[in-house]
């Protein structure tokens, strides 16, 4: 029984150390971007199996309320304008939400984001591009269930950005 216990262990770490020998090489990339107007800019990031988006991350920051949102570290001595502060999007979804609930929204800024990052999972760099060239700017936002913002387009081309600086 120990004999086979060890052979079974033995079988299995030679076979994750071959797994991983064959596995592509994850790669970040980073795209500070003007997805959405402005007034803001977007952070996106994505990491690359090869060529294949594995993962993607957006968020935005603009200059916010003080009295109603959290600023981003050191807002408060270095990233301040009479009553507003730079801050994120994203730890300030409810807040970001509400505006948008006002003009009309019923998704919230957090979940747009999510469903954004989602969707571009699974791409290729090459796919992701194709699709954004074949795509007029307007009806970006009916490419991404679950998304809502006019600016999607936008939101895609920074996650494309990033990609392409994974690839360097």
């Amino acid at each position: 029984m120990k004999r086979s216990l060890v052979a079974v262990l033995v079988l299995v770490a030679l076979l994750a150390v071959a797994g991983s020998s064959l596995a592509a090489e994850i790669k970040l990339g980073k795209a500070d971007f003007a997805a959405h107007g402005t007034k803001c800019f977007t952070v996106a990031v994505v990491a690359l199996d090869g060529d294949k988006i594995v993962a993607a991350y957006i968020d935005e920051y603009q200059m916010l309320g003080k009295g109603e949102t959290i600023g981003v570290p050191n807002a408060e001595s270095a990233f301040t304008v009479g009553e507003t502060w730079l801050a994120s999007k994203k730890v300030n979804n409810e807040f970001y939400s509400n505006n948008m609930a006002r003009a009309g929204s019923t998704v919230t800024i957090a979940d747009n984001f999510t469903a954004i990052e989602n969707f571009v999972v699974g791409m290729t760099v090459g796919e992701l591009e194709a699709l954004l060239n074949s795509t007029e700017k307007e009806a970006a936002v009916d490419l991404v269930t679950g998304a809502t913002l006019v600016d999607t387009y936008g939101y895609l081309s920074a996650l494309l950005a990033a990609a392409k600086d994974a690839l360097k």
